[in-house]
């Protein structure tokens, strides 16, 4: 390290002009600088943690992250010798973050490696703590997806959100605007679900005065308002066929007319769809078109359901619930959110949404008990054995649900679910889980 030290020195004194948060780390995972926006943004102490590990500092790990079960840049950097990016939470002065961390390794004259560069930028559009707006999550599947989006922001590249329905698209949509080039300009969204053939053009397109009846004036269609931002198409998958042939002339032309006009218009905008409908076996079969496909799904972003992010469903009910109810949140009791927990969530987000909604009504006290969960949540039949404690039925995918997110032994989730430990070992093998 020694014979690189005025090499490094000169690229610490560097770094001092760069405006993002940055730090020279050795290769035994020591920080040998920072830079002042580092210092502004990332040092909890108020100074830099010059001699500290990086995995101590950002993630407060005794061990490298590799070693604590998350991908580690610096370890696929001296493998490859090669830059590499990941979406990680630090620990921060504001509390936990979603930092894009980019590192590059630097090595000698001989290629040797003697040091690394990582810059940090914290990612402001999603939050890992509760907040009452945005994208909040903590859960690898959520980063994956929150990666996806950073990786895809700066370019122009149209970009199909992929999933189930209440998995919060247009807040993804809204994400992904707000850390591109076009932030400053619109986000239009373009709700697709229900239009007829003739008002989809119109209100796309908009139409000139006189162009059918009850056209009294030139409206502005929704391209044209879209125009230096972004356009959201919400739910593609339900364009009517006679139109995908207009939206793919539109798309690949950069150009439209309005209806009853002649004059082409040139459209400016970023390109952002979604649907929660299988759209290659729509082209399979012939309801929606292949070259259009191809178009809108050059980036595709997988966005999880509630049930492949359970770990996120604390996080969840506390921004819920501060959105729905402001400083005078109720909190929820144990008992409550084991059953949310357990709960297989098929409407996703929106579902949780309702379900919290509904339940603080009846939390007079400002608890949330599971008394105030509907009852299919609970599970609860009307029958109960001798002796006492209600049973509980359960079908497959609750079940398989509930052993992968409790958390304790089989006798305790017997237990929790309202049966024998015998009984829920019977219930697994009929149902081929045990």
């Amino acid at each position: 390290m020694s014979t690189a030290a005025p090499q490094v020195q000169s690229l610490i004194s560097y770094l001092e002009h760069d405006p993002q948060p940055t730090i020279v780390l050795d290769t035994d995972y020591n920080i040998l600088a920072a830079n002042t926006a580092y210092q502004r943004q990332f040092a909890t102490s108020g100074k830099a943690p010059i001699g500290a590990k990086c995995f101590r500092v950002s993630h407060q790990y005794s061990v490298p992250c590799d070693q604590a079960g998350e991908h580690c840049p610096m370890r696929k950097a001296s493998e490859s010798l090669a830059p590499d990016r990941v979406l990680h939470i630090h620990h921060t002065p504001r509390g936990p973050e979603h930092v894009d961390v980019e590192l590059r390794p630097i090595l000698d004259a001989d290629g040797t490696l003697v040091a690394y560069v990582e810059r940090l930028s914290s990612v402001a559009v999603a939050s890992a703590q509760p907040q009452r707006h945005g994208l909040v999550g903590r859960s690898p599947t959520f980063k994956e997806a929150l990666s996806a989006l950073q990786r895809a922001a700066p370019s122009q590249i149209p970009v199909l959100l992929q999933g189930e329905s209440g998995t919060g698209k247009e807040l993804f949509a809204r994400a992904l605007h707000e850390s591109s080039d076009r932030a400053r300009g619109p986000l239009v969204v373009v709700d697709c679900t229900g239009l007829t053939e003739s008002l989809f053009e119109s209100e796309l397109f908009g139409y000139e005065k006189g162009a059918f009846t009850g056209a009294t004036q030139r409206k502005i269609g929704l391209v044209e308002t879209a125009h230096g931002g972004t356009l959201f198409l919400d739910e593609i998958g339900d364009v009517p066929l006679p139109m995908q042939v207009k939206l793919l002339r539109l798309i690949e032309s950069g150009t439209f007319r309005r209806v009853g006009g002649v004059e082409p218009l040139r459209a400016d905008f970023r390109l952002v769809s979604a649907t929660h409908k299988p759209l290659t076996a729509m082209v399979a079969a012939g309801s929606f078109r292949q070259d259009l496909y191809y178009r809108i799904s050059a980036f595709p972003v997988h966005l999880p359901a509630l049930r492949e992010r359970a770990a996120d469903l604390p996080l969840l009910v506390d921004s819920l619930l501060q959105r729905i109810a402001g400083h005078g949140a109720p909190r929820v009791a144990d008992d409550a959110m084991k059953l949310l927990s357990l709960h297989a969530w098929p409407g996703n987000v929106r579902e949780l949404r309702n379900v919290l909604e509904r339940a603080r009504l009846f939390a007079d006290d400002g608890v949330i008990h599971a008394a105030h969960l509907p009852p299919e949540l609970q599970h609860a039949l009307t029958t109960a054995p001798a002796g006492g404690r209600p049973r509980r039925q359960y079908d497959r995918a609750q079940l398989a649900h509930a052993l992968e997110v409790f958390n304790g032994t089989r006798s305790e989730l017997a237990a929790h679910l309202g049966m024998s430990e015998r009984t829920l070992y019977r219930r697994l093998r009929e149902l081929g889980l045990g």
